[in-house]
């Protein structure tokens, strides 16, 4: 980050990550049998994405000031629940730049509906497709590349930016927060920590690969998936086929079949040329298969397994009768998947599991694991935490008084078109 001066640096950060937005410590740990959870969601919008997506807005704006760029930055968003809200959350009303998030129709919780369509802010917009999170991404790339938008975009004095994690500026916050974990671990001189990820897009996990080339004290990792597990299969027989069909799970940011951050994997471990070759096959035929050595330095960093619902929801459950300790279904995923590595391996490392988001943004698949017949919506939310004993996050509780704001949804083929209207829009 040598493009920016320390002093801004630490102000963007100062900014970012205050008591008011993050309370006391943005990213604590804490302890529940033999796992150490890093709990990442006591930002603004109760999730992970906030950790980068509080700071990347504030860099962007540096950015463009720093660069003398002319043109204001149009931000476009594909999301599977918690992007949307997070980017729409750290862009509101920043200087010099316009957000439109795109949700698939049917594919978010009702809390993450609701978050996104309520935002507020001059310079936001939100669209529905019909469709899946990967007809959003795609159609987000296509637009990217299509001149068709680009052109009439840029008379209107915007350039494209993105706040998915194909943005790099979404990774390089994330690296931070994994280093500063292992800090926290107070591990002894010598020993390493293996962590476990649940994973969609593959940008959380690499940033933990990432922390750990730059030298941080991380043994394995664990990519932990739902039912679509297209990155278990990957790094289990080297094959990656999108060919597959695709489940609606309860840890919908999860619910992904090209996880977008794996070319830069493959990038780092097999060079520019083969990755090439592989993204052209996964483009034109649906599926790619690396070298035997490609797979084995894969293997040696990252372990990979799945849950299902069953697994998903028993975890859940088990967690909070055994530990008092109210994880949600993402991080369910990813507490089935550390434990069935520990059972596995012969590793003796501590373990740690990446906590990605409150689990009262999924109140009724929490409240079915633990046998409540809950309801939906803020009800589901009312009856868990009268169940538990533990207060909702503010921010979830004050979105039931909010007015929705956006009620556009249109299929993959109108995304572009929706873009340049809201490019012709005046904040």
């Amino acid at each position: 980050m040598t493009d920016f001066s320390k002093a801004a640096l630490a102000y963007s950060c100062k900014e970012a990550y205050s008591k008011e937005k993050f309370g006391s410590h943005p990213a604590p740990l804490r302890k529940a049998g033999e796992i150490t959870y890093l709990e990442l969601y006591h930002g603004p919008t109760c999730a992970f994405k906030d950790m980068a997506l509080q700071l990347m807005p504030r860099l962007l704006s540096l950015s463009i000031e720093k660069s003398g760029v002319n043109e204001d930055a149009l931000v476009l968003v594909a999301t599977s629940g918690d992007t949307g809200k997070a980017a729409l959350e750290g862009f509101a009303d920043v200087n010099r730049t316009k957000i439109m998030v795109f949700y698939p129709e049917g594919g978010v919780s009702e809390i993450q509906k609701k978050q996104m369509l309520s935002q507020k802010g001059s310079n936001v917009n939100v669209c529905g497709v019909v469709g899946n999170f990967d007809d959003c991404q795609t159609g987000v790339k296509n637009i990217f590349q299509n001149e068709y938008v680009i052109k009439p975009l840029s008379k209107t004095g915007h350039f494209f930016s993105s706040a998915n994690s194909i943005n790099f500026g979404r990774l390089v916050p994330q690296v931070v927060y994994y280093i500063s974990a292992c800090i926290d671990m107070n591990l002894p001189e010598g020993v390493l920590c293996d962590i476990t990820v649940p994973t969609g897009n593959f940008g959380n996990i690499l940033a933990a690969y990432m922390a750990k080339k730059a030298g941080a004290p991380i043994g394995r990792l664990i990519c932990a998936s739902n039912k679509n597990k297209v990155l278990t299969d990957f790094f289990t027989t080297g094959v990656y086929d999108r060919r597959r069909e695709f489940f609606l799970t309860s840890s919908p940011s999860m619910d992904i079949l090209v996880s977008s951050n794996l070319e830069r994997l493959l990038w780092l471990v097999a060079g520019a040329g083969k990755t090439r070759e592989y993204m052209k096959n996964l483009k034109e035929k649906g599926v790619f298969e690396v070298d035997a050595d490609t797979l084995k330095v894969l293997q040696e960093d990252i372990y990979a397994c799945f849950a299902d619902e069953k697994d998903c929801h028993e975890t859940i459950r088990k967690t909070f009768e055994e530990y008092n300790y109210l994880i949600d279904p993402h991080t369910a995923v990813g507490t089935f998947a550390a434990e069935k590595y520990m059972k596995e391996t012969d590793s003796n490392n501590p373990m740690l599991v990446v906590s990605t988001a409150s689990p009262f943004k999924f109140s009724p698949s929490v409240s079915r694991a633990l046998g409540l017949s809950s309801g939906e919506g803020f009800d589901a939310m009312d009856r868990l935490s009268e169940y538990t004993g533990i207060d909702a996050p503010k921010a979830l509780t004050g979105l039931r008084y909010e007015k929705s704001r956006f009620f556009t949804v249109v299929k993959p083929e109108s995304m572009a078109e929706e873009v340049i209207k809201f490019a012709n829009q005046t904040v």
